[in-house]
C-alpha cells in the first residue's frame, strides 16, 4: 500500500477512473458523468500538485468523488451465490469458487482492502478542504461548500472503514481484531507497517467519524426559499440563493443525515450480533436505539411503505430524475439507470438471457404459506404436490417457478428436468437453471431483449433501504428486551414490525396466527425474524454476511428440484444438492490479504487463514 507520492496515487486512480467512466462530477443526484479533460486537462500534462486544489475546487472535489467511485454498492446479487439462497451457472464465478473451497487470503472475491484508496482520499479532504477557495464571490458560501465536502469526507471515511471492518475482522490469539485506523493522509516517509486496531477500536472511530459529519451536513438536502437558511450560515449574510447551491436538491445522493442515522443503525447491530459481542463495542439495546432513531424519518411503523417490498416495479421510477426525491422505501439509492443488464444475465435463455442467478429450493422452502405458516407446520395446508399454490405472494415476486410468466412475451417458462425448452433443468446450453428457478426480483418484466428490439428500461439501484433498518430494530428490540417491549424511544416493539412487514406482503392475515405464537418466545421471534430478513432481504447481498456476523453455519448446501411429469399426467418434485458450501469455522471471519501480510510484519493474519 506504499506509493511513490501522494500526487502519483491521486493520478493514477483518476485516470483509471476516467476509463471506467470519463469522470465524475458532483452534480444533480450525486455523481454524474462529465469529461476527463475538462477535469484534469491541461493540469495532468503540466504535472498538478497537491497544493494546486486550493485555487482549483474542481480538481479537490475529485477527491471525494474518487472516495465516492469506491463505495461497494453491488445492484448485482453477486454474493448471494455463495450462500444457501442462490448458485449461478457461470462456472468460472469468483463467488461460486469461494463458495465451493477455493477462498483463501490470495483468492478472496469479498476483499475491501480497496478502502484505504478511498479513506486516503477523505483524509487529504480533511487536512486541506479549508485551504480551498471553493468559491470566489462569497465567504459564506465558501463555508457552506467546505461544510459540505468535510461533512461528506467524515462520513465516507466512516463507511469505507466499516467495509473494511465487516470484511476482514476476525480473531488473533483469541481477540477480535480490527483493521489499521488511518486518520492522517500517508506519503512516502509515512511508517506502513502497522499493527491491527482492535474491533472496538475501529467501531468506535466509525461513529465518531459519523457524528462529526453530523455537524456539517444537513439532515437531507433539499433546496429551501423565503429565508430558511440555517441559522449558523444566515446570521453570516448567507442567502436561500448560496444555501441552495452549496445544500439544494442537486446534491442529492451524496450522504445526508437521514443516511447517516441509517449507517450507525447498521454498524451497531453488526457490532452487537454473535460473532462479534465479545468486543463489547455495542449492545442490542443501543443498535435498537439507533434504528429507531433512524426510522422516526419515515414516520415509524406507521410510515412503512406499503408497496416497499417490491419498490424496484414502481412505475414512478420512469418519470424519476436524478434531483427527485426518493420513494418512501428508500434511504439511499444510486442514479437511475437506463438499461438491460440485469435482464440480460438472469433471464431464462429462451427469452435471450444467460440465467446467470438461481435461487435455490432451500430459500423457495423458507417462504411460508400465505397463512402466515412455514410449510413444515401442520397447520399450513401445504401441498407437496402443489408446491407453489397457496403461498406467501413474495415467492412468485421474487422468483420464477415453473409455469410462470417472464419478460414483455408473457410467455410461461418450463423450468421442469424433462421440458423441451432451453429453460429446462440443466440443458446443456451454459444459460439454463441448475436449481429448477430463475431470478424475478431487481428485474423489469416489461423488457424485451430480443435484439432486434434492443429494450431499454429505467432502474432504481437501492443502497438502502427502510425495510432493512425496520429488520434491524426488530432483530435488536428481540434481543435486548423480548419481541413485545417498545426499545430505544419507539413507540412499537419487534413484533409490530413483523406483523407490519407480512401484512404489506399478504403474508398471516389480520390475525397472523404463527407469528402470535412467536411472540410468546424470545427464541421463536428470534427464527421469525431471521427468516422474513432472508425473504425480504434476498439478492440484495445481505445473506452472506448475516449468516457470519450470526455465528450460524455456512455449510448447508445449496439444492434445487427435478420437475418431470409422467405419462399419466401426474407431476413429481424430487429436491436434489446442486452445490456443496465448503466453507471451515473459521470463515466466519475474511482473511487480511495474503499479499498485504507478507510486507508487513505487524499486520497479523486471522486465525485458521494462511
Amino acid at each position: 500500500m506504499k506509493y511513490q507520492s501522494i500526487t502519483e496515487k491521486i493520478k493514477a486512480s483518476i485516470l483509471w477512473m476516467c476509463g471506467i467512466a470519463s469522470t465524475l462530477c458532483w452534480g444533480a443526484g450525486g455523481l454524474m458523468l462529465a469529461s476527463c479533460a475538462d477535469l484534469f486537462e491541461p493540469a495532468l500534462e503540466n504535472n498538478l500538485e497537491l497544493n494546486q486544489m486550493y485555487s482549483d475546487p474542481t480538481f479537490a472535489r475529485g477527491l471525494l468523488d474518487n472516495a465516492y467511485l469506491l463505495l461497494s454498492y453491488d445492484q448485482n446479487p453477486s454474493t448471494d451465490v455463495a450462500t444457501d439462497d442462490a448458485v449461478t451457472n457461470n462456472s468460472s464465478d469468483e463467488y461460486k469458487r469461494m463458495a465451493t473451497g477455493a477462498w483463501s487470503a490470495t483468492m478472496n472475491p469479498v476483499s475491501q482492502w480497496v478502502r484505504y484508496h478511498a479513506i486516503q482520499y477523505c483524509n487529504l479532504m480533511l487536512e486541506n478542504c479549508d485551504k480551498v477557495e471553493w468559491s470566489y464571490t462569497s465567504s459564506v458560501l465558501n463555508k457552506m461548500y467546505e461544510d459540505n465536502y468535510r461533512g461528506n469526507a467524515y462520513a465516507l471515511r466512516a463507511l469505507h472503514l466499516y467495509y473494511l471492518l465487516r470484511a476482514h475482522c476476525g480473531k488473533v490469539d483469541g481477540m477480535l481484531l480490527g483493521v489499521p485506523v488511518h486518520l492522517q493522509s500517508e506519503d512516502p516517509s509515512s511508517n506502513f507497517n502497522l499493527p491491527r486496531n482492535t474491533f472496538k477500536e475501529c467501531v468506535d472511530q466509525i461513529m465518531a467519524d459519523l457524528d462529526e459529519a453530523l455537524k456539517y451536513l444537513p439532515e437531507q438536502y433539499g433546496d429551501v426559499a423565503t429565508g430558511d437558511v440555517p441559522d449558523k450560515y444566515k446570521s453570516a449574510g448567507g442567502t436561500d440563493a448560496e444555501y441552495n447551491r452549496a445544500f439544494g436538491s442537486m446534491h442529492r445522493g451524496k450522504i445526508d443525515g437521514r443516511i447517516i442515522a441509517a449507517l450507525k443503525a447498521q454498524v451497531a447491530l453488526f457490532a452487537a450480533s454473535p460473532a462479534y459481542a465479545s468486543a463489547g463495542a455495542m449492545t442490542y439495546d443501543e443498535a435498537a436505539r439507533l434504528a429507531a432513531a433512524c426510522l422516526k424519518h419515515c414516520g415509524g411503523v406507521a410510515g412503512m411503505a406499503q408497496d416497499g417490498w417490491k419498490w424496484y416495479v414502481s412505475s414512478a421510477i420512469d418519470n424519476m430524475g436524478a434531483t427527485d426525491p426518493n420513494p418512501a422505501e428508500l434511504v439511499w439509492r444510486g442514479n437511475v439507470e437506463e438499461n438491460h443488464t440485469l435482464e440480460a444475465n438472469n433471464y431464462p435463455p429462451s427469452l435471450y438471457g444467460n440465467g446467470r442467478v438461481n435461487p435455490t429450493q432451500n430459500l423457495v422452502d423458507a417462504f411460508p404459506m400465505a397463512n402466515g405458516y412455514p410449510i413444515t407446520a401442520p397447520a399450513s395446508g401445504y401441498d407437496a404436490g402443489h408446491p407453489y399454490e397457496g403461498r406467501d405472494p413474495r415467492l412468485k415476486t421474487y422468483i420464477l417457478v415453473n409455469g410462470e410468466q417472464q419478460g414483455a412475451s408473457g410467455a410461461a417458462i418450463n423450468t421442469a428436468a424433462d421440458a423441451t425448452t432451453l429453460d429446462g433443468l440443466n440443458r446443456e446450453n451454459g444459460r439454463s437453471t441448475l436449481t429448477g428457478y430463475y431470478l424475478r426480483k431487481l428485474m423489469r418484466s416489461d423488457i424485451n431483449l430480443d435484439p432486434s428490439v434492443n429494450d431499454n428500461k429505467k432502474h432504481l439501484p437501492a443502497r438502502i433501504r427502510y425495510t432493512e433498518i425496520f429488520l434491524d430494530y426488530a432483530e435488536a428490540a428481540n434481543e435486548a428486551q423480548g419481541p413485545k417491549a417498545h426499545v430505544g424511544g419507539a413507540d412499537y416493539s419487534a413484533y409490530d414490525v413483523l406483523k407490519t412487514l407480512r401484512q404489506r406482503a399478504g403474508v398471516g392475515g389480520d390475525d397472523d396466527p404463527y407469528l402470535e405464537e412467536c411472540a410468546a418466545s424470545k427464541e421463536l421471534m428470534r427464527e421469525l425474524i431471521r427468516n422474513e430478513r432472508r425473504l425480504e432481504l434476498c439478492f440484495e447481498n445481505h445473506r452472506f454476511w448475516d449468516l457470519r456476523r450470526w455465528n450460524t453455519s455456512l455449510t448447508e448446501a445449496a439444492s434445487g428440484v427435478s420437475i418431470r411429469t409422467d405419462a399419466t399426467g401426474a407431476t413429481s418434485y424430487a429436491r436434489f444438492e446442486v452445490e456443496p458450501r465448503v466453507y471451515q469455522d473459521y470463515m466466519h471471519y475474511g482473511p487480511i490479504p495474503y499479499s498485504e501480510v507478507r510486507k508487513y510484519s505487524n499486520l497479523r493474519q486471522n486465525e485458521g487463514w494462511k
